[in-house]
């Protein structure tokens, strides 16, 4: 992993790490987020991102948040200025992006963000306010978009969800981007037993973005993923939309397997052994893996079967 320097305008004044592997021009760029009390490192260290750049060959960016920002080096994903397209953080994620496309000469049309905690909930807010850069997100353990306002009303969020409509929730996206036509595709992981981000922000993230797509949030599809829930929302065109794993007994944290799929992992925090890789699958959906493995072990069934 690489610290970078300049990356033009920073004035959410995060730091730059990246991962780069050689040959890497016209690949695809993966933005990762790290969660509260973690740093860009030590989130690499227990998902495994750089490991799996260097073997596939893709580039990673690593925000980075600083404790003179948060105490508790969490990303304000819950602050105004910090969500807006123009100001804060998001701009400065944004100017960190375009650095990473020009000066590695990577492929625009395939820019994918994912996060932890707050950076799940970031990772929302770059999806609401980028629409036309991301062309799909992932966020793990994270909040809705417009879940809160204000340090008082994040707590509040991450414990209790506000009782608004699919419409309700998909509207705070939309007065970001008015007017937009096309959307992210959406990956949703959260634990059941997750005791600091109540698991019904998934939910509300789910419903959410399935508003944003327009798909009928009843028309839903449950496939079984390494032993653990995968729900789906399709397009007219049968296109996976929006999906959400659900992790059986799992806490707070990124649910990683390192055995399973021969990703090299080293301890880290928030990371949780669930039997299953989030960050393989997310890489496999987006198209990021040179190769496919030769057994997966998915088994489809009727939703509530």
């Amino acid at each position: 992993m690489h610290q970078s320097g300049q990356f033009g305008s920073n004035p959410g004044n995060l730091g730059m790490l990246s991962c780069v592997p050689p040959k890497s021009k016209k690949s695809a760029l993966v933005v990762a987020l790290h969660g509260c009390q973690q740093t860009a490192r030590e989130y690499d260290q227990g998902t495994g991102w750089s490991a799996l750049a260097q073997q596939h060959g893709f580039a990673v960016l690593f925000p980075e948040q600083k404790c003179k920002n948060n105490s508790q080096n969490c990303f304000n994903w819950f602050e105004e200025k910090h969500i807006r397209p123009d100001d804060g953080e998001l701009a400065s994620i944004r100017a960190m992006v375009e650095t990473m496309l020009l000066d590695h000469k990577l492929d625009r049309k395939r820019v994918f963000v994912t996060g932890l905690s707050a950076g799940g909930a970031m990772a929302c807010a770059l999806l609401a306010a980028f629409p036309d850069l991301f062309v799909a997100g992932a966020i793990i353990a994270g909040l809705p978009y417009g879940a809160a306002s204000g340090t008082f009303e994040a707590m509040k969020a991450m414990a209790y969800v506000q009782g608004r409509t699919s419409e309700e929730w998909g509207n705070l996206v939309r007065q970001v981007s008015p007017g937009q036509k096309r959307w992210p595709k959406i990956s949703v992981w959260h634990g059941s037993h997750d005791d600091v981000v109540t698991p019904a922000n998934a939910s509300a993230l789910v419903r959410q973005w399935i508003d944003i797509h327009q798909v009928d949030e009843t028309d839903a599809r449950e496939d079984e993923v390494d032993g653990q829930t995968r729900i789906s929302w399709r397009d007219s065109s049968g296109t996976v939309v929006v999906e959400h794993y659900s992790i059986d007994g799992m806490a707070h944290g990124v649910p990683v397997d390192g055995k399973i799929h021969g990703l090299p992992l080293s301890p880290a925090s928030f990371a949780r052994d669930a039997g299953i890789s989030s960050t393989f699958h997310i890489a496999r959906s987006w198209g990021l893996l040179r190769q496919e493995p030769a057994k997966l072990r998915v088994a489809k069934r009727a939703l509530g079967s």
